[in-house]
């Protein structure tokens, strides 16, 4: 990653797989499919297929299952789409290693260093195990998405933003995700972490929209989006998710700056 910039990553959600056991599993991979075509047609560079399973402990075989299944589905048929894995419990080791299997370019890590309450309690950062681990399996061509004080939690210390940002850069995040409680705090954010981590890569977290995105290319090195670009007609029963339209056109956006 980051070999050019803007990185524009759409997240790709799946419905929890604990709540949705009476969905099969070829469902979930039209679903994928699906989805992943509408991001792919619209020349989006980079995919997140994002688990949101919540677990109060590591991530379940069913997850690590369903997750490397749907990573390698998604690679076949879009070989050119570049492919991250999120997963929600807070397991450093299972997303890297879905990665790896998969072929995925990159994982996103949400509790990297230090500590943070969040609603399912607090956890604490896996950054130095996460690094070890990615060693271990022979993935070092895996990018790791740091999230520093991500905004769904509340640090457990009283660290600034900054100062964790350089944890997570020494610690060995490739790169930086930061999210405001709204878009002109998440711009304020980034100035203040930019001092401190210098030329490392920063994306944007969440909140951009195709009216702010060239005010959020040009503060940071790339964006996560996906809530933006959804139908919102879909319903739950609905494969289709996000609007073919809605992501053309923010990508054409993304390229006229």
């Amino acid at each position: 990653m980051f070999e050019t910039t803007p990185e524009i990553i759409a997240a790709l959600h799946l419905p929890e797989f604990a709540l949705n056991r009476h969905r099969s599993v070829a469902w979930y991979e039209d679903y994928a499919l699906a989805n992943a075509g509408v991001f792919a047609e619209a020349g989006v560079p980079w995919i997140k297929l994002q688990d949101q399973t919540r677990t109060s402990g590591p991530a379940s075989t069913e997850t690590l299952a369903l997750m490397a299944s749907l990573g390698r589905l998604i690679r076949a048929e879009y070989p050119d789409l570049g492919l991250g894995i999120i997963i929600e419990a807070h397991d450093p080791e299972a997303a890297l290693s879905v990665a790896h299997a998969t072929g995925a370019s990159f994982v996103r890590l949400k509790v990297f260093v230090g500590g943070a309450m969040t609603a399912d309690g607090p956890r604490h950062g896996l950054g130095s195990a996460a690094v070890a681990h990615r060693q271990a399996i022979g993935g070092t061509d895996v990018t790791i998405l740091a999230d520093v004080h991500d905004r769904t939690a509340r640090p457990l210390s009283d660290e600034s933003q900054p100062f964790a940002a350089d944890w997570a850069v020494r610690t060995g995040a490739d790169g930086l995700i930061i999210t405001g409680s709204s878009f002109p705090d998440t711009l304020d954010r980034i100035a203040a972490v930019r001092k401190t981590v210098g030329a490392a890569p920063i994306l944007i977290g969440g909140g951009v929209t195709e009216s702010n995105l060239g005010e959020a290319l040009a503060a940071s090195d790339g964006v996560v989006v996906s809530s933006a670009l959804m139908r919102k007609d879909a319903g739950e029963d609905d494969i289709l998710r996000w609007d073919p339209d809605l992501c053309r056109r923010f990508m054409d956006k993304a390229r006229a700056r």
